[in-house]
């Protein structure tokens, strides 16, 4: 049975923030709200945790997860960030992208993409999201919430709860999230290429020369 914790979206209780954050921890897979869609989350690196996302998501092994990181700085640990890609990164983050990156040694195997050495990594606008990757200290791995057989990611916490209770060790209502994930932009190869368009606004990267 998973724990249900309610957590103000603007102004995040810490005690039920660090209590979230040691449950993931502890190899506990929870649900959190992001600025585009709600999402499940793990510890990096957990690979039991990742497994049980997998599966709830019924996801293949070529599917790219997500690093959410509290601010630039844990992002650059894990991505190497050239100048471009640094003033494109200060400029949209916080937000609703997810950014391409090559990898550092920081980032754990099972998670680059298989033949290029990516990772997904984003800084998400929301309070709750930033303050679990800071009080963990580290990027929470990720991937959106969008159930097998749904076209859209659940956003009401309390269906989340009758669906996902048994599944799942946390479910943490900020709200009602969105329906849309992030907007996926490469910058592993030097320009900028829009992958996917999400809820963010992708005209930043197409009008670069």
């Amino acid at each position: 049975m998973s724990q249900f914790f309610q957590i103000h979206a603007e102004n995040p209780q810490p005690r039920l923030v660090k209590q979230a954050a040691e449950i993931i921890r502890q190899g506990g897979v929870v649900i959190y709200p992001t600025d585009s869609s709600y999402a499940l989350g793990c510890q990096m690196g957990d690979k039991a945790a990742l497994e049980r996302i997998r599966r709830l998501r019924q996801l293949d092994d070529k599917h790219n997860f997500t690093l959410v990181c509290s601010d630039l700085s844990q992002l650059g640990l894990f991505a190497k960030v050239d100048t471009a890609a640094f003033r494109l990164l200060k400029a949209h983050t916080p937000g609703p992208y997810t950014f391409i990156l090559a990898a550092t040694r920081e980032v754990p195997r099972m998670l680059l993409h298989a033949k290029r050495r990516t990772i997904g990594l984003r800084v998400p606008a929301h309070p709750i999201a930033l303050a679990l990757a800071e009080e963990l200290g580290e990027p929470l791995m990720s991937v959106s919430l969008v159930m097998p057989g749904d076209s859209l990611p659940l956003s009401d916490p309390y269906e989340m709860r009758d669906r996902l209770e048994k599944q799942v060790d946390l479910i943490i209502d900020g709200g009602y999230g969105g329906l849309e994930a992030s907007t996926v932009i490469n910058l592993a190869d030097g320009q900028p290429e829009v992958l996917r368009v999400g809820c963010g606004d992708p005209s930043p990267f197409e009008e670069l020369p």
